[in-house]
């Protein structure tokens, strides 16, 4: 599926159709402009997609709200999208956009599956991408020059994108042919960064010994984002949350913030989760000269020349376990908080450049008093988070979660 707004880039996503079909692939190219007429015909028409969205392109038009009309035919063109997935028609999507068109795309191809090819040719994709990406795995372009003609650097720069798009479907058809091995193995989430990557390995072992898939997210705020839209959406049997640490820059102003909804999706669920402090010891920034001026005189560790680490205090130590507590609280479903005593992280150990007992002990009493009475598990330990003891220990309370959840007992 090819999508844009013909009423401007007609010239542009005719010379992409015509090197897709060249490589032997069938393109649905669809209008999503609202001004004009398109020299080049679609096969799903700007009328059809405002249709789709339950409204008329000449309603849209009267309306001249351009924000509107976006949104709108962002709705339409998502319908005619999962129209061609659930028929078996859709093996990839490639659209051409400004920040308006890209928006639009964004709209379409993050509510689209995992593994179906999503190409973005954009003139946004140098600089934040993250509305644009979401929680989806959408391949961005950056166009270099505005999409406004085919010139000589559009031109090589669209031609990779259709032969990337072709070169992506075919392997997607050829996927869906040979068909796929059947999942008979639960989904299980897991959390990790650099400082916990002992435990998370550690874990990810045993519970693969115990017939899971285990699904690692790194915990940079995208990771803890799509992890958690994964369990709203159902796919995964439990939640093996030992890396925390989205919530501590969350909350310390940082730059691997999840949002404030982290933690929230398993809790609403019900799905069976077991919870720790990974490197709750410490808040992320970028570069040194990047960290904010009021820091100055906090411990900071240069992690390399892209990040710099701030030890967190015991006040945000005790505020960020409060809010974890809280959020854990809430769960709906069986849950365990895990409890390590002996440091939260690699640099959080005894001669460790963020050791610092007494915040610790602050961030680990903020959740357990917020957890008073609420019925969540409570495993209290001397042992370090990247202990295989304590991360094989996790693993194996998460499957008994499970097993309960699944048994009823």
């Amino acid at each position: 599926m090819l999508f844009g707004s013909l009423d401007t880039k007609d010239q542009e996503y005719a010379f992409v159709r015509s090197l897709i079909v060249e490589q032997g692939l069938d393109v649905v190219l669809v209008d999503t402009g609202v001004l004009g007429a398109p020299a080049v015909e679609a096969d799903v028409s700007a009328a059809a997609v405002a249709e789709a969205a339950g409204t008329s392109l000449e309603a849209l038009r009267a309306r001249r709200d351009r924000g509107h009309a976006l949104a709108t035919m962002a709705a339409g063109a998502k319908a005619v999208a999962e129209d061609l997935h659930a028929r078996g028609r859709l093996s990839g999507v490639l659209a051409l956009g400004g920040s308006g068109g890209s928006a639009v795309a964004a709209t379409v191809m993050q509510t689209l599956p995992v593994g179906l090819p999503k190409l973005l040719v954009s003139t946004m994709a140098a600089g934040d991408v993250s509305p644009y990406v979401g929680t989806c795995d959408v391949t961005l372009m950056y166009s270099v020059v505005d999409i406004a003609g085919v010139n000589s650097v559009s031109r090589q720069v669209l031609a990779n994108a259709a032969a990337a798009i072709a070169g992506m479907a075919s392997a997607y058809d050829a996927r869906r042919i040979a068909g796929a091995a059947p999942q008979d193995k639960p989904l299980v989430a897991a959390t990790m960064f650099g400082v916990t990557t002992s435990a998370v390995d550690t874990a990810r072992r045993r519970l693969e010994e115990l017939g899971y898939e285990v699904l690692v997210f790194h915990a940079t705020g995208s990771g803890g984002r799509t992890m958690e839209a994964l369990v709203a959406g159902g796919h995964l049997a439990g939640v093996l949350d030992l890396t925390t640490t989205e919530i501590a820059d969350e909350v310390g102003g940082g730059v691997l913030s999840a949002g404030p909804d982290r933690l929230g999706a398993a809790a609403r669920a019900g799905v069976p989760q077991v919870v720790s402090f990974g490197a709750l010891d410490m808040v992320n920034f970028g570069p040194r000269g990047t960290v904010p001026e009021q820091f100055e005189d906090r411990t900071l560790l240069v992690h390399n020349e892209a990040v710099t680490l701030m030890r967190t205090s015991t006040a945000e130590a005790a505020e960020i376990g409060d809010v974890i507590g809280k959020k854990l609280a809430a769960s709906t479903g069986p849950a365990a908080l895990f409890v390590p005593r002996g440091g939260f992280s690699a640099l959080d150990a005894p001669g460790g450049p963020f050791w610092d007992p007494g915040a610790d002990a602050a961030c680990a009493g903020a959740v357990l008093a917020a957890l008073e009475g609420s019925g969540v598990e409570v495993v209290d330990t001397d042992l370090h988070v990247n202990d295989a003891e304590f991360a094989e220990s996790a693993a194996e309370h998460l499957h008994r979660l499970i097993q309960r959840e699944r048994h009823g007992s």
